[in-house]
């Protein structure tokens, strides 16, 4: 039996996705260069071109053709990619307990005072929602 084309982005893609939300949009060129700069190995400009077609087929950026060169855009924010991401990792790996996930996490690394601040606060308001539904 063929496997499914995962509609989740791979690391190359990830890594295309992060220089589009920081800059917004960018052309195939301008994706290229900013590779270079993160990946230990240099690929080919058609690379980078072809790439960005699977990630168009994928539905994981937008292409403006209206201007020439073509403008991409990543077709989700970053903030709703690691969300949808993130639940796909707690339905495969986790049995779908987000609990599970998060003691996993905070026992696998330190977490700093700061950080442990956050978690605090964070849940102090969802347990205040909690009470008001």
């Amino acid at each position: 039996m063929a496997r499914q084309a995962s509609l989740q982005p791979t690391e190359v893609e990830l890594q295309i996705l992060r220089i589009l939300w920081q800059s917004g949009g960018s052309t195939a060129r301008e994706v290229h260069n900013g590779l270079a700069t993160v990946e230990a190995k240099q690929t080919n400009y058609s690379t980078t071109v072809k790439m960005l077609s699977v990630m168009l087929d994928k539905g994981l950026v937008k292409r403006d053709g209206s201007v020439s060169p073509q403008v991409f855009r990543a077709a989700t924010s970053q903030k709703v990619t690691q969300r949808r991401m993130l639940g796909d990792l707690i339905d495969k790996v986790y049995d779908g307990s987000a609990l599970s996930l998060v003691l996993q996490a905070l026992s696998a690394r330190p977490a700093s005072p700061d950080e442990l601040n956050t978690v605090r606060r964070m849940l102090d308001e969802l347990e205040q929602q909690s009470r008001q539904r």
